[in-house]
């Protein structure tokens, strides 16, 4: 999974140092597998080879076919510039379903979703146990960034979204992942946005590309409303920048000594330059900020998920995490000082501050403190017996769904099939 830094200028931290053979992040060497907080591999060598197998063949076969299918339909923008960026929001969503059958095939674990009274009735959970919210078709969605895994379980909330909205997520990126093989290209067709980390160069793309954002469209998957509007959007951020680890944690924890205020204990200090400007872009067409709080249950005090959680860890050994919490809040965009930038750094701290008290009762309970009005559960009850959490899990709505994953490009090798057999039996006569 590519990590992804959101805040389009320089990181206020140096880089994470090459760390060898110290897979808990804290100096000490290598523990066996019998001392991993989630215990032993539930697979052995034999059965780990072949999912390792089986996870390329389908990830990578998936991505190609999706990457396949934006090439086939990359001549739309030559004839119609709605038309090419719907079908590339269809590509989009294969990708959502790409992500949510890797999750629920590789690392089926829990996911236990709150929120607080700012999302009242927009947490549901279906008869069938699975997770639908009701958010906006346009928002800025931040998140605090734990782990390589965050922005997937940010993109499959989209799949569940009302209507659902996972065609029509956008991501801050870092440069570097422009030309990553099929993975970077297909990125861009997503209109991804990619930041050099100079802010004198960023400020202009990233303008740029909101003003896109902020067009009116009538074309398909346009939107729920009809007429002309502007398009679904879920715009992703991770104001810390980058994920947390014990070098990022060290930095973070120096500069709040060096610039004389007090650190946050279970996260990164976050930035506000690149969510304040987009928040001023955006200001007319987008009413409220989402805001994330996400932590997996089974790290160990002073240790960090990403040594924890590794791809060969979760997807491959079976070990995810015993849970993903997601703990949600929402904030208006009007009530938010986002034209004095000192105020807006000094909302944004207060903010990570509450998602660190959050965090630390997470860590001290096993829960966030969440509120019951923010869930309503079909069939559960609804008096003092009503909970604050819907526990479910990562999946589509269909079993099937992600063989529309390859209809494009199976249509097209079809299509060229039947053409050549014509041509060889015409020509044949």
């Amino acid at each position: 999974m590519p990590q992804m830094n959101t805040e389009g200028q320089r990181l206020r931290f140096p880089p994470p140092r090459v760390k060898l053979d110290i897979p808990n992040g804290t100096g000490n060497p290598p523990q066996p597998d019998s001392a991993h907080p989630m215990g032993p591999p539930q697979y052995g060598l034999p059965m780990q080879a072949l999912r390792i197998f089986l996870f390329g063949l389908y990830f990578f076969g998936s991505a190609i076919c999706i990457h396949g299918g934006q090439i086939l339909g990359w001549p739309l923008y030559l004839f119609s510039h709605k038309w090419f960026y719907a079908y590339m929001a269809l590509t989009k969503q294969y990708f959502g379903l790409l992500i949510t059958t890797m999750t629920q095939w590789w690392s089926p674990t829990l996911v236990r979703v709150s929120g607080d009274k700012s999302i009242a009735g927009q947490l549901h959970q279906a008869a069938d146990g699975s997770l639908r919210v009701d958010f906006p078709e346009r928002m800025v969605l931040i998140s605090n960034h734990q782990l390589y895994t965050d922005w997937l379980y940010l993109w499959w909330t989209s799949y569940t979204n009302m209507p659902p909205t996972h065609g029509h997520v956008y991501i801050i990126l870092k440069q570097s992942l422009k030309w990553v093989p099929i993975i970077g290209p297909a990125m861009q067709f997503y209109s991804f946005v990619f930041m050099a980390r100079k802010w004198d160069q960023d400020q202009a793309r990233l303008r740029y590309r909101l003003s896109k954002l902020n067009t009116r469209h009538s074309g398909p998957l346009s939107g729920s409303h009809g007429a002309s509007q502007y398009d679904p959007m879920w715009l992703l951020l991770f104001p810390e920048g980058t994920n947390l680890s014990a070098n990022t944690r060290a930095s973070s924890a120096a500069f709040a000594k060096k610039a004389g205020i007090q650190d946050v204990r279970h996260q990164i200090l976050p930035r506000s330059t690149g969510l304040q400007f987009c928040l001023q872009e955006l200001r007319d067409t987008v009413d409220y900020v989402y805001d994330c709080t996400i932590a997996y249950e089974g790290i160990p005090a002073g240790q960090y998920g990403q040594d924890i959680f590794t791809l060969r860890s979760v997807y491959f050994q079976g070990r995810p995490p015993k849970s993903v919490n997601m703990h949600w809040r929402r904030f208006a965009i009007k009530d938010m000082p986002i034209d004095d930038s000192k105020a807006m750094y000094e909302w944004i701290v207060t903010r990570w501050r509450e998602k660190d008290d959050l965090l630390e009762a997470f860590r001290q309970t096993g829960k966030f403190f969440a509120h019951a009005e923010a869930v309503n559960i079909e069939g559960g009850p609804k008096d003092e017996f009503k909970t604050a959490y819907i526990s479910t899990e990562v999946a589509p709505r269909s079993p099937l769904e992600f063989l529309q994953m390859f209809a494009p490009v199976s249509t097209a090798v079809l299509v060229v099939r039947v053409g050549w057999q014509m041509v060889s039996k015409f020509a044949g006569k």
